[in-house]
């Protein structure tokens, strides 16, 4: 009896200590949960914003979100930062799943130092995106806060070294989603720009490299924060927000609508999705989109709604050169990448900022096993001084060089016009793009049919009286037009695989995207290519 009472004490005193153990984890995950403390979350909720668990939930299935490394702290002990530690070190990172689909993610805790980014804070993100690429599944970022943390020193940017090498490092193996949604200021914002789709939310979304308080022109009133470094600034200007969001919640909805797209990792397939939308659809409306007059602009993306499956397309960059159309959408239930001249801008010729936008696109697309569609209606590069001291010739090659180097299937439709190097830029037959075909209204020429009159035939119009110049050089344009203005010279070199009524063209892409869905294309050995940065 005295040794069974021994030993009943022995277990309730072990369980009183297990008890005490359970307790003391709980409090410290409360802890975790509180980041900088209630007061500074309440803060941050009255200015519109959600806190770093709040967008956390956005993202992710309800219950799915797993939290990992919620125990960090920082190291630092200079400028009293021993007072100063808090659970989790100012972000919040982990795996769940988005509409089933396994992601890892993280969350700058706005209310910790300001989401700065120290040396723990950093390795954090490190070893959420480093377990990503193991895992083989995408990652979505989201940014809230200011930059290195001073009191860190260059530890901190060591930490930060650690991430943007491993950031680089899954580029192109895995997709990278980041969510700018708050000011992101410094190297943070390089990490949260390394990613292939960041999106901005409209009001408070705001990425600089130098900070506002140190930038001259904000200094001296010329223009605010927004105007330095805000959404609309960064849609329009500098080409790095692929999309705005309206609030934070359609901030997720997009990244969730981009991640319905891609496939989980480079040795991956996109996920299909079934349509009720026939594949042997006829498309009667592009039978009258194109107008007579070569001259008149109409909408491209009502060409790219009208073909694809259901109308939808999702549209990328909308608002930065949008001389070009690039985005997703769907043919008989496989992603494709659109990428489309825009003639009602600028006539759809293609300039440095187009050239740009597409062929990143275009490499996002190859990197990720997803096909490109590419729809041509272009009179040429754009003239002109800007363009030429600006670097035209070197933002044009990188165009030509993504499409050559790319190994998907390529699909190519001509609607209208496709002339001199812009013809061979936009995936022509000779740079191995898989199908080719055009609707009768193309014209494939070195340049439209009046230039090459006015440099062929000068000295015969010069020679004419002048009451007769313009009549010499309407017949000379004609005879021109009737020898290289149409697509059969083309097709007759096989340069066209075919010429297609407009309204059969949902049918022939989807039929030549099946018999290419098992492309395989082999290159020499070599590191990488060297891409005309």
């Amino acid at each position: 009896m005295w040794r069974e009472s021994k030993h009943i004490a022995g277990v309730i005193k072990l369980s009183k200590e297990a008890d005490r153990k359970l307790d003391e984890l709980r409090q410290k995950r409360d802890e975790a949960r509180l980041g900088g403390g209630l007061k500074k979350q309440e803060a941050i909720r009255k200015t519109g914003r959600g806190t770093a668990r709040d967008r956390i939930g956005m993202l992710l299935d309800e219950e799915s979100f797993i939290e990992i490394d919620s125990f960090v702290t920082h190291r630092a002990v200079d400028h009293n930062m021993f007072l100063h530690q808090t659970l989790g070190d100012g972000v919040v990172a982990g795996h769940g799943t988005i509409d089933g689909r396994r992601v890892y993610c993280f969350a700058q805790d706005f209310s910790v130092h300001g989401g700065s980014m120290g040396e723990s804070h950093a390795k954090k993100i490190s070893k959420v995106v480093e377990m990503a690429e193991r895992a083989k599944v995408p990652i979505v970022g989201m940014w809230d806060g200011g930059g290195q943390r001073a009191q860190d020193g260059v530890s901190g940017l060591a930490g930060t070294g650690e991430l943007l090498d491993r950031l680089v490092q899954c580029s192109g193996r895995v997709p990278i989603i980041s969510l700018v949604l708050g000011p992101v200021v410094g190297v943070s914002s390089l990490a949260a720009s390394l990613a292939d789709f960041t999106i901005l939310g409209e009001e408070h979304g705001q990425l600089f490299l130098s900070s506002p308080i140190e930038t001259p022109e904000v200094i001296q009133g010329e223009i605010d924060a927004s105007g330095l470094g805000g959404a609309n600034l960064h849609a329009s200007r500098s080409g790095i927000a692929c999309l705005i969001a309206d609030d934070e919640e359609d901030a997720c909805e997009m990244a969730a609508e981009i991640l319905g797209f891609l496939p989980d990792h480079n040795g991956a397939t996109a996920p299909f999705v079934e349509t009720a939308d026939p594949h042997d659809r006829q498309n009667s409306e592009l039978e009258s989109l194109v107008p007579d007059n070569p001259n008149r602009p109409y909408d491209m993306v009502k060409v790219v709604e009208e073909i694809v499956d259901d109308g939808h397309f999702m549209e990328l960059f909308d608002a930065y050169a949008d001389n070009i159309i690039i985005g997703y959408a769907r043919l008989g239930g496989r992603t494709v990448g659109v990428i489309g001249n825009q003639p009602k801008v600028l006539a759809g010729c293609l300039d440095i900022d187009a050239s740009i936008k597409a062929a990143r696109f275009i490499r996002t697309c190859d990197a990720f096993n997803i096909p490109l569609l590419t729809l041509e209606d272009v009179p040429g590069f754009l003239p002109g001084v800007v363009q030429e001291w600006g670097g035209i010739i070197r933002h044009g090659a990188k165009l030509l060089f993504a499409y050559a180097e790319a190994t998907v299937p390529k699909l190519t439709l001509v609607t209208r016009k496709a002339y001199g190097g812009a013809y061979l830029a936009m995936s022509c037959k000779h740079l191995r793009s898989d199908y080719n075909i055009a609707w009768p209204t193309a014209e494939l020429a070195v340049m439209g049919a009046e230039g090459a009159v006015n440099i062929i035939h000068r000295r015969e119009i010069n020679a004419a009286e002048d009451n007769q110049k313009q009549d010499v050089r309407a017949q000379l344009v004609d005879e021109y037009k009737a020898k290289f203005g149409d697509p059969y010279v083309a097709a007759r070199n096989g340069w066209l695989d075919d010429v297609i009524e407009p309204s059969e063209s949902r049918m022939r892409l989807i039929r030549a995207l099946n018999i290419l869905r098992s492309k395989r294309e082999w290159s020499p050995p070599k590191k990488h290519g060297n891409i005309p940065l």
